[in-house]
């Protein structure tokens, strides 16, 4: 017999995450709790065995500057001595030269949401243009579900049709984390096809280099907070259901 007619067209997107690459900056309130703690850590510690090593050899030093008297062998000829002092000169040299990376980048800068390279504070979601009937709309990366797949495949698929076979990504779980229902206009609609569901599930970006994937579409790397921009309010509202910031 022939099968059922399905009345709801099967779709599963994908909630690609890239995770913040640096802390978020510290309140004031946090400020100064870190800097209680530590002076709580310090005033409580013991001397390190570089600092014991260097107040021996200061306590050297003296007793032979006053007596003029060497008790050990550190200056035998061609033996090379390196004193705790001697190491930290060096490492003051090395910090000299070190410049920390700026938490604002250029695509900060300049508002660019194509890029990676931004918000590295925060999470980034992955969001792609798609045509749907005769709009163009900003979703979630998302095709539609074939026999044969499991929904999370067919999420999986909708990644890799936007950023390539050779993106890696860690997907949650086998299970659906949310869920977008509607119906198709009157105008379009059938006994067949009265609306779709979408089902999303969630991953994240395990490599930030994109620069070979191919984009096959219009792509974006919002905040939480610049969803709103691009998601009509009924989608923002299930996503934002299960997108944590």
């Amino acid at each position: 017999s022939a099968a059922a007619p399905r009345p709801w067209r099967l779709f599963g997107a994908m909630c690609l995450l890239r995770l913040p690459r640096i802390t978020q900056p510290l309140e004031k309130l946090e400020e100064e709790m870190v800097a209680l703690m530590g002076q709580i850590e310090l005033e409580k510690s013991h001397y390190s065995d570089h600092e014991i090593r260097k107040l021996e050899e200061e306590e050297r030093l003296r007793r032979r500057k006053e007596s003029m008297y060497d008790d050990d062998d550190d200056e035998a000829p061609g033996k090379t001595v390196i004193m705790a002092q001697d190491l930290e000169d060096k490492w003051e040299q090395k910090l000299l030269q070190f410049e920390a990376a700026p938490r604002i980048t250029d695509a900060d800068k300049n508002n660019n949401r194509t890029s990676l390279n931004r918000k590295l504070d925060s999470n980034l979601m992955l969001l792609a243009k798609q045509k749907i009937g005769n709009q163009e709309l900003w979703l979630l990366p998302q095709v539609e579900w074939q026999p044969g797949e499991t929904l999370r495949s067919t999420a999986e698929r909708a990644m890799a049709t936007f950023l390539g076979d050779q993106v890696q990504a860690k997907t949650l779980g086998n299970a659906p984390c949310g869920i977008y229902k509607y119906k198709f206009p009157r105008a379009i609609r059938t006994e067949d096809h009265v609306g779709a569901k979408v089902f999303f599930f969630k991953a994240f970006l395990q490599s930030s280099d994109l620069s070979e994937a191919e984009l096959k579409e219009d792509y974006l790397w919002v905040t939480k907070d610049e969803l709103g921009d691009y998601l009509k309010p009924e989608y923002l509202k299930k996503v934002n259901r299960f997108l944590l910031d």
